[in-house]
């Protein structure tokens, strides 16, 4: 997958780009205003529809810098978006924070990750097979606390 179809709904909205060369993850960016109180969430529209392959699923998730600066998170991160959705992207963002959080048309608010994606037929079994690293049911703490 080399090109990707994306269509813009609205004036000033962005295609989605990577910082960087080797980034996975697409910026997404408001496309229109919001206001962000403690401890609130809404859902940001970033102006976008695009067209992902069957296949593949996009995953869309917070960005570092307004986590660690902001406190302000994707509230459920991952959203998935599916190959067969044609609708605006949009992001529900949640301020973990303590200060009300404004967003602007043209701020980055998130970053997409397109993944390659699975869809198996599940079978019942009464037994499942060995993991091949012997870690079978070993959970939470099994690596040790530390």
């Amino acid at each position: 997958m080399n090109e990707l179809p994306i269509k813009l709904l609205r004036p000033g909205a962005q295609i989605p780009r990577r910082a960087h060369a080797g980034d996975l993850g697409y910026d997404l960016y408001a496309a229109a205003p919001a206001v962000l109180p403690p401890g609130d969430w809404s859902t940001v529209g970033t102006g976008i529809a695009i067209a992902l392959p069957m296949g593949s699923a996009g995953l869309v998730v917070p960005r570092s810098g307004l986590a660690a600066n902001d406190g302000i998170s994707v509230l459920n991160a991952p959203g998935l978006i599916d190959a067969g959705y044609r609708g605006e992207v949009g992001v529900i963002l949640i301020n973990h924070g303590h200060e009300t959080f404004h967003v602007s048309p043209g701020d980055r608010i998130a970053q997409l990750l397109i993944i390659p994606a699975y869809t198996p037929e599940f079978q019942q079994a009464a037994e499942l097979p060995d993991s091949a690293d012997q870690r079978n049911q070993g959970g939470f703490g099994s690596s040790g606390t530390r």
